[in-house]
This record gives C-alpha cells, sequence and structure tokens, in this order.
C-alpha cells in the first residue's frame, strides 16, 4: 500500500509529498520448511505427552535406585516439558488477531517464551550442580542397571520428540529451541547410559555425579545460544539471519535510489522481521522501484512486514547528517 503525506513546516508551509509504502504478510518462498498451525500443535501435543510421561518414570527410578544421573536427568526433562507448553502457549497467542490496544497482535509473545525456557535450563543447572556436589561428599550406592535401561528409554521418547520439530527449527526460532532442547536430551540420556554401564563395569559410584556435571554442561552449551538470541530479540536488535550490511546494499541497488537512511530492523517475533526505511530518489525516477525493493526484502531477506519512506533528493539534502547507505 503507497500512501502519500502531506505535513507543514513551523511557518506553516507546505512541505513535498513523501509516499509511504507498507507491505505485510508472509514471505512465498521455503514453505515446504515451515509448520502449519495444526502441524505444530500435533507435535507440541505429542511431545509434551511423552516427555511428561516419561519423566514421572524416569525420577521415580532415579529416586527408588540412588541415581543422582537419572534424577538430574528427568529434571531437565521436566524443564523442557515446561519449555514445550511455554512455546506452545506462545505460538498460538501469536495467531491471536491484533486489537485496539494491541495493534500488533501478540507475535512477540513467542521472543519472551524462548527467554523463559533459557533462564529456566540454567535455573536447572544450578540445581543439577548443588545435588552433585553434595553427592561427592556423601556418595551413595546406585543402581546401574536401572540407569541403563531408563536411560535407553529416554534415548528413543527424545529422538522421536526431536525429529517432529526439525521440519520447522529453520524458520522458526522458537521451534528450533525445542527441537535443540529434544536433540540435546538425547544426547544426554545416551551420557547416562554409559555413566550406568561404566557403573556395572568397575563398581565406581563416582562416576554418577561426574555425570551429571557433565550434562549440567551440556544443558549450559545448548541453552547458551538461545539465551543469547532471545536477549537480542528481547532489546530489538537486528536478528541473526539479517545481515543489515548486506541489506542496506540491496536497497542501495534498487533502481533510481540515491542514498538509503533511518533503516531500521528488528524481530516482530521468533520468526517475523520488520523493517522501516527512508529510501531517497532524484526527481520522478521511482518508477518500477517499489516492486524491485519489495522483491528484494521478500525474497532474498523474508522481511515480512516494511514501511518504507520515499523522498526526492531535495528533501534529503535538507539533512546534512544522511549519508549514502546509512542505517
Amino acid at each position: 500500500m503507497i500512501l502519500p503525506r502531506r505535513s507543514r513546516d513551523l511557518h506553516g508551509q507546505d512541505e513535498p509529498i513523501r509516499l509511504f509504502y507498507c507491505m505485510t504478510g508472509h514471505h512465498s518462498h521455503n514453505h515446504s520448511h515451515a509448520m502449519t498451525p495444526d502441524s505444530l500443535d500435533r507435535a507440541m501435543m505429542i511431545g509434551v505427552s511423552l516427555n511428561l510421561i516419561f519423566v514421572v518414570v524416569e525420577f521415580g527410578f532415579g529416586f527408588f535406585s540412588g541415581s543422582l544421573a537419572l534424577v538430574a536427568d528427568a529434571g531437565h526433562n521436566a524443564s523442557d516439558v515446561v519449555g514445550l507448553l511455554l512455546a506452545w502457549g506462545a505460538s498460538c497467542l501469536a495467531r491471536r488477531p491484533p486489537t485496539s490496544r494491541f495493534t500488533f497482535g501478540f507475535r512477540r509473545a513467542t521472543i519472551y517464551a524462548a527467554f523463559l525456557n533459557a533462564v529456566l535450563l540454567f535455573a536447572a543447572c544450578f540445581a543439577i550442580l548443588w545435588e552433585a556436589i553434595h553427592r561427592f561428599t556423601e556418595p551413595a550406592p546406585v543402581t546401574g542397571l536401572t540407569m541403563v535401561v531408563v536411560a535407553a528409554i529416554g534415548v528413543v521418547i527424545n529422538t522421536a520428540t526431536a525429529i517432529l520439530f526439525i521440519r520447522g527449527s529453520k524458520e522458526d526460532a522458537n521451534v528450533r529451541g525445542a527441537f535443540l532442547h529434544m536433540a540435546a536430551d538425547a544426547a544426554v540420556s545416551v551420557g547416562v547410559v554409559v555413566a550406568g554401564v561404566a557403573i556395572m563395569t568397575t563398581g565406581m559410584d563416582w562416576i554418577d555425579p561426574v555425570v551429571s556435571i557433565v550434562i549440567m554442561a551440556v544443558i549450559i552449551w545448548g541453552t547458551w545460544s538461545l539465551f543469547t538470541e532471545s536477549v537480542d530479540l528481547v532489546m530489538d536488535a537486528v536478528p541473526r539471519r539479517i545481515n543489515i550490511e548486506e541489506l542496506s546494499q540491496a536497497l542501495n541497488e534498487v533502481p533510481g535510489v540515491l542514498e538509503i537512511h533511518d533503516l531500521h530492523v528488528w524481530g516482530m517475533s521468533t520468526s517475523d522481521v520488520m523493517l522501516t526505511a527512508h529510501l531517497v530518489f532524484a526527481d520522478e525516477s521511482r518508477q518500477g522501484s517499489l516492486e524491485k525493493a519489495r522483491h528484494i526484502l521478500r525474497e532474498r531477506f523474508a522481511i515480512t512486514h516494511a514501511t518504507l519512506q520515499f523522498e526526492e533528493l531535495s528533501e534529503s539534502q535538507a539533512c546534512p547528517q544522511q549519508t549514502r547507505g546509512s542505517v
């Protein structure tokens, strides 16, 4: 949509007309990789159900067998269930239409869900570390066979759950977080199996808290990128998949564009990117440039909501701080 706007300066005189172009919607490429709302809901429901059942079973076996590694893994899986519920709830909330008060809708809920997921995982890490240190000072016997059997079940369940989210993990950071958590859980369960076999072979119970600390390290390593990315999105940083210099250069190459300034790019959600920019044209040279700019934003950068202000060269020269390609 192109919106002409005429305003008055401080002396009451009409300023030159500026053209605003707004585009919104979903980009047209890579639809085959995105999850539909129905498929996402189905994957979340299956993932939550499987992991919730497994958490109860794993915690029970870990408690009665005295395995801290199983208890730690159960705690991690419990936090993942909470994380899946947060991601699922945020995804549902993001689909609600805008209101007169929330004019952009509720899409940013996915950003806050990702941030809360990271914080919950860090809290679980501290709890695991605390208990592992305590177990070093007061070791307890562990049933290695129980660890192996229960953790092996976890490998199957976590791998199956991770597969559910592969399809949407490249398009949506919220879905990618769920996928990475499940994939990490599968790897952690493999570690518990190894610890159980080692305990049965050597009889060294200290292997259990050591594996717990390794599990904690894996969780922190897998969570750190999610945490930093979610903080960036909360602070309206340019999404990581967008190269701002490449974007600026691409818009500068639009026919008729002499310079670009006030370029702002931020994430409206974990998957939707918004942009505003001022494009300076020579007089009457913007014909055909609108469609070219729209094509670049949609196809090269998957930016689905943009507001472009078109200015003539005489307007830009009135602002000496503006330079070609500035952001």
